[in-house]
């Protein structure tokens, strides 16, 4: 199966490389929109800034061409906020998938501490991307901004507030959480998109 991971200026993508390769498969982590295009997967993974990255995918042309893929499409973490429309991190305008607002974290008491670290429960999860056998597993959580509960939220979990843990769109999926960091279930996961 020929992966793709978009490489541009975030980290984490060796992560996912890795944890692909765990699941037999031998991803390749490219720019070349050619090698993009022709992949039957490809990930969008992310750990960085939300508006120097966007200005870089704008630069390269990659803003367009990943809003026009038709293969299933897998955004992580950063990569699943710049698939939505606009995020407060820098007040960026990002790629527009997802008709939803990035929001930054807001502390209510004391213990409330952002950046979001640490292992948090699916819940109302839907999508060939989790089976029902999902709801209430733990996931790895690395993050300051949310995109809040909408139409193409496919699993929520609760951090100061319930926001979305997962969204989907057409061929567009979506994890707030890290499938690469999340064990055993992050794993499964990993392996229902390939599969998809």
């Amino acid at each position: 199966m020929k992966v793709a991971i978009i490489k541009y200026n975030a980290g984490n993508i060796y992560s996912v490389d890795y944890a692909l390769k765990r699941l037999g498969v031998e991803p390749v982590i490219t720019d070349d929109l050619g090698v993009i295009r022709n992949a039957e997967k490809v990930i969008f993974p992310g750990v960085g800034e939300a508006l120097s990255t966007m200005t870089y995918l704008r630069e390269h042309g990659l803003d367009d061409f990943i809003r026009g893929l038709m293969q299933p499409v897998l955004g992580i973490c950063l990569g699943m906020q710049l698939m939505c429309m606009h995020s407060e991190e820098g007040d960026t305008p990002c790629l527009g998938i997802f008709d939803s607002e990035v929001k930054r974290f807001i502390p209510k008491r004391h213990e409330d501490k952002v950046p979001h670290m640490g292992w948090n429960t699916l819940t109302d999860v839907k999508s060939r991307l989790f089976g029902p056998e999902l709801e209430g597993k733990f996931t790895y959580f690395v993050h300051s901004y949310y995109v809040p509960v909408n139409e193409f939220t496919v699993a929520t979990t609760d951090y100061i507030l319930p926001f979305s843990a997962a969204l989907h769109k057409d061929n567009f999926y979506a994890t707030q959480f890290h499938p690469e960091k999340s064990g055993d279930v992050g794993e499964l996961i990993l392996r229902n998109f390939l599969n998809l």
